[in-house]
């Protein structure tokens, strides 16, 4: 088994000089990811994935453990793992506005030494597999968020790296933009051989479309590391519900009702959705109750099958978003 990346007892703490309280970001984590692995990290805000991403991609040095990157020491050997690594992180303002989409495309496989006519070919073969062929001679600054985003990923993957870190690809991307990354990715890795890919996201059904494996971290520790299928059967012993009311305050006093194991409150425009697990159905009475003595309508009560959500609420006690 090669490994693309391996950790070990990794910990990193921020702070604790002077009066300041240390703030440990990765407590004791431990992880393997094998050479041809789409592997999803999953985890709330303030949970430890940019941190562990920073060290992983050399940005950042641990507090204390161990951590190899393709065979290679982060610490010690980070000049040769750069030039095989790539990052594309959701949201972020990449490249220089004054400079067309494939000029900036070219300066950033320059950076990485890429042979001139065989970086205009890739540019040109990803605009077109991206749907920014005819924006190639547009200046950054012009053109939408969509469409910067997509760039950005064009970036990332037009070095051709061995292993490249996603974070967020495609947040805050329409459905057909989203759909053309999620295609690419999948193609990239399981169509070639010895690519790996590290991907976040907050969109549970991507994470499980996807992955191979996902790791659910919280509060600086890795809580569980499987295939999604495998994670699902965990929580299929617990009946899982959603439940549509009209508004209603103290939502989150859903989740503190004895008996209910996992909660998640999704706020509609008009109505509430609220995503619970039971190990007794009985529960769902007191639920009722709860809600009703608090003048609202229960609208829709389903039954559901576990997903991989309910896995990370069951884990992590609350919701990703």
């Amino acid at each position: 088994m090669v490994l693309a990346i391996e950790a070990e007892a990794l910990t990193r703490v921020f702070g604790g000089k002077k009066s300041k309280e240390p703030l440990v970001a990765l407590d004791n984590v431990s992880m393997r990811v094998q050479e041809g692995e789409l592997f999803g990290l999953l985890g709330p805000n303030g949970a430890g994935k940019t941190t562990l991403i920073k060290i992983l991609a050399t940005l950042l040095l641990p507090t204390s453990g161990s951590v190899k990157v393709l065979g290679y020491d982060v610490v010690k050997e980070s000049q040769a793992i750069r030039p095989r690594i790539n990052m594309v992180s959701g949201g972020e303002t990449s490249g220089y506005g004054l400079l067309t989409v494939r000029e900036n495309l070219w300066m950033f496989s320059q950076f990485y030494g890429i042979p001139g006519e065989e970086a205009k070919k890739r540019i040109d073969e990803m605009l077109e597999i991206f749907g920014l062929a005819d924006k190639k001679n547009s200046k950054v600054r012009t053109i939408s968020t969509g469409q910067r985003q997509k760039m950005n990923v064009v970036r990332g993957f037009v070095t051709d790296p061995d292993l490249i870190f996603l974070d967020e690809p495609t947040l805050g991307l329409d459905v057909n933009a989203s759909l053309i990354i999620r295609n690419y990715i999948h193609k990239w890795v399981k169509g070639r051989s010895g690519k790996t890919v590290l991907l976040t996201t907050h969109y549970m059904q991507e994470a499980d479309e996807l992955c191979d494996r996902v790791a659910i971290i919280d509060q600086g520790r890795i809580l569980a590391c499987d295939a999604p299928s495998n994670l699902k059967k965990r929580v299929a012993k617990s009946s899982t519900f959603t439940i549509v009311t009209t508004p209603f305050d103290a939502v989150e006093g859903v989740g503190g009702l004895p008996g209910v194991k996992g909660f998640s409150n999704v706020p509609g425009s008009e109505n509430i959705e609220i995503r619970f697990m039971l190990e007794d159905e009985s529960v769902i009475a007191d639920i009722v109750s709860y809600i009703t003595t608090r003048k609202a309508k229960v609208l829709a009560l389903t039954k559901r099958e576990p997903t991989l959500e309910d896995v990370f609420i069951q884990l992590v006690g609350r919701g990703l978003g």
